[in-house]
Parts: structure tokens; C-alpha cells; sequence
């Protein structure tokens, strides 16, 4: 009886170990490689060239909360950045507007008839993720909220967001508001393209006081800014019908992800998918640099004589980022204007463009390295006979 006791024990110990040598090294293995993911709904994305690195359930209709106010934030920048609007413009806020921002909503705390700048209500969406001032900033651009919501939707058609419909400028859940980790993606790729923005989406708290009895307090609810190296947006998301949302993008050594979390159960696990993305992109990708501030890019002949020639070269730096272990073929090609009859030193003449595997994923300014004149036609016939006198000889 002992001997088949003995023998139970130990059969249940091999057991045990058995199931530690087949099923943790799973799971380890499943979360270093960025796949242990609880949310609904998730994408991870090299925005340089868009490479899609993670995915799951990313085509998956879902409201997406406040993470919409990407859009609002994207309308808002090309307006900027187009001249159509100025930071220093002035916004006077409406009864609309300011009631967005009630009943718990998310709120910059704007009055009826409150006058703040574009650049302060920008803050009061990236940093607070305020309603009021998602509403605003709409009336403000295209005269209604309404009006700016087709905005967002044919913004949304335009950058090929096919599974995505706007209802509202703020993520306050309606009937049809959905879109996709896919299309949230893009979005926040094309808001990329605006550098500026991350001077807002980055800041962790800010205070707003001029013309106030009362200071507006702003604290980032992207709560990745502080505690996540790197972090410097964009946007975070909460309804009882969306969970928990996230469009989150970082920065290190010169290498950019993002991160499109949608339906977490918690901010904690939110924050935790995102965390564990980003890294592992951050594992699988590098920056090379490819072209040098002031180094040569390429010889440039004006016309057919070797001896009429300047270097162009760069403006700037350079980097773009590869997948680590894998063969990247950059390649470069110069598109400069060659018809002017004189250069001096330092002007630009073009720009150079830079390829990854034969995709665009760069261009730098190249200038001219000396003083030089084209040579005219009568130049040209001396020098034609000085050569045919040479091979004469």
C-alpha cells in the first residue's frame, strides 16, 4: 500500500514538473514577443514607414472614446500649419461647447462666452482631453460642430480609414460612432506628420491662468508621458461602452512606435498592452544614420564639360529606421534644378530623396558647395575643339 503511494506521489510530481516545463516557457515567450495582449483590440506600427508590426483584431468595429479627439487634433494642425488658423487666434467658447464638458464628461472647465486662445484650447484636448474644448476648437474651424464632423469624416475617407464613422468632434458614445485599431493607426501616423502637437500630447500637467480668477488645471490623462520612457503622446479614451482606449507613440534612440490599444478592462491594462508593445518594437527596430549634415550627396555636371561641376550637399541629417537583422537596401536619388546659368555658395538647389527597399521613406534639402557659372556656347566650342585638338594628338 505504502509502495503505491509512493508511487502515486511521484507520478504527481512528475506531473507537476512537467506542466512548469511545457506551459511557463510558453507564456514567457508569448509576452517577450509582444503577443500576450488582453485587450479586444490592438496594433502596434513603424510610423516612418507604416510597417505593421502587431496586430489583434485591429479590422474590429469599436467605440473608440476620446482616442476620436486624434482627429479633432489632426483637423486642427493642418489648419495650423496650413495658415488657415493661428495659435494666437482667439476662441470664444459656446453654451454648446461649455455643456459638452458637463454630466462627468471630460472638461478643460470652459465658461459661456470664455475667450482663449487656439493655442490654449489645443492643450485643453491633448493634455485634458477636454469635450468643451474639442467642441470649441470644431466651431471655431468649420463654424459648427456638425460641419467639422463631415470634416473628420472625409478626413477619415481621404487617409483610408474605411471602417471609421465620426458622430462627434469628442468620443461621447452615439449610435454609429465606431472606428478600428487599423484606422485609429492611421490617423495618428498622418497626426505625426505634425511634430508641433507633441509639444502638447507630451506634457504631463499644465496651468492656465490669464484672464481666470481661477487657474484651469490640466493633467495628462495619457499617464505613459511620466512613467513611460520616451512617451510624448497621444491619446487615452474611456466610456462604459469602449473600455479603455489608447493611441500611444514614443520615442527612442531616434526610433518612433505606436501603439492603438482599444476595449482594455482597466487603465492598468491599458497602459500595461501599450507598455509591452512599444518595447517590443523598440527591440526589433534601429535608426541608421544615412545622409551627414554638410557631406557630400552627389557630383552634379551643368551640361556635358567635366569641368563644370559642384557638390550638393545636405542640409541636414538623415536616420531612418530598419528592421534589425534583416538586409535594408537604401538607395538615394537627387532631384536638383540644373537650368540656372549661375550658382552661388550655399544656395539650395533641390533635395535629396532617400529609399527604403525601394519605398520613400525620406527627403533632405541638398545645397550648392561653391560659386560656379554655366558655361554658354562659346565656351562650349573652345572647349569641343581643344578636346577634338587633344585626341588629335
Amino acid at each position: 500500500m505504502k509502495r503505491k503511494n509512493r508511487k502515486l506521489v511521484s507520478l504527481v510530481l512528475s506531473l507537476a514538473v512537467f506542466s512548469q516545463i511545457v506551459f511557463v516557457p510558453t507564456s514567457v515567450k508569448a509576452e517577450a514577443e509582444g503577443t500576450n495582449v488582453e485587450a479586444s483590440s490592438a496594433l502596434l506600427m513603424e510610423p516612418t514607414t507604416g510597417k505593421i508590426i502587431y496586430e489583434k483584431n485591429s479590422h474590429e468595429k469599436l467605440a473608440p472614446a476620446s482616442v476620436t479627439k486624434v482627429m479633432t487634433m489632426l483637423i486642427a494642425m493642418e489648419a495650423i500649419d496650413s495658415g488657415k488658423i493661428k495659435l494666437s487666434d482667439k476662441i470664444t467658447v459656446s453654451e454648446n461647447a461649455k455643456m459638452k464638458g458637463k454630466n462627468g464628461n471630460s472638461s478643460m472647465l470652459l465658461d459661456t462666452g470664455e475667450i482663449r486662445t487656439v493655442e490654449e484650447i489645443l492643450k485643453g484636448i491633448a493634455i485634458a482631453s477636454g469635450n468643451d474644448a474639442a467642441t470649441a476648437m470644431a466651431e471655431y474651424i468649420a463654424g459648427s460642430e456638425e460641419a467639422f464632423v463631415k470634416m473628420m469624416n472625409d478626413r477619415a475617407n481621404a487617409l483610408g480609414m474605411k471602417d471609421t464613422t465620426f458622430k462627434n468632434c469628442c468620443g461621447l458614445s452615439a449610435p454609429g460612432h465606431v472606428t478600428t485599431a487599423y484606422d485609429i493607426a492611421l490617423m495618428s501616423r498622418e497626426l505625426l506628420k505634425h511634430p508641433k502637437v507633441l509639444k502638447y500630447t507630451g506634457t504631463y500637467m499644465e496651468t492656465i491662468s490669464e484672464g481666470r480668477k481661477s487657474p484651469i488645471g490640466l493633467v495628462n490623462h495619457n499617464k505613459l508621458v511620466r512613467f513611460f520612457k520616451g512617451c510624448d503622446g497621444l491619446k487615452t479614451g474611456f466610456t462604459n461602452e469602449a473600455k479603455y482606449c489608447i493611441s500611444a507613440t514614443a520615442v527612442r534612440d531616434g526610433v518612433r512606435m505606436l501603439a492603438v490599444i482599444m476595449g482594455a478592462p482597466t487603465y492598468k491594462v491599458r497602459n500595461r498592452d501599450a507598455s509591452m508593445l512599444m518595447n517590443h518594437g523598440f527591440s526589433k527596430f534601429e535608426c541608421k544614420k544615412v545622409i551627414t549634415k554638410d557631406s557630400n550627396v552627389e557630383k552634379l555636371l551643368l551640361g556635358k564639360r567635366q569641368d563644370r561641376f559642384f557638390m550638393a550637399k545636405a542640409v541636414e541629417d538623415l536616420n531612418v529606421v530598419v528592421e534589425r537583422g534583416t538586409d535594408s537596401k537604401i538607395t538615394k536619388k537627387c532631384v536638383v534644378n540644373l537650368d540656372k546659368k549661375h550658382y552661388n555658395k550655399g544656395d539650395v538647389v533641390g533635395y535629396c530623396e532617400v529609399y527604403l527597399n525601394d519605398k520613400l521613406v525620406g527627403k533632405v534639402r541638398v545645397y550648392c558647395d561653391r560659386e560656379i557659372k554655366k558655361s554658354n556656347i562659346f565656351s562650349n566650342l573652345i572647349y569641343n575643339f581643344k578636346n577634338l585638338f587633344n585626341n588629335g594628338i
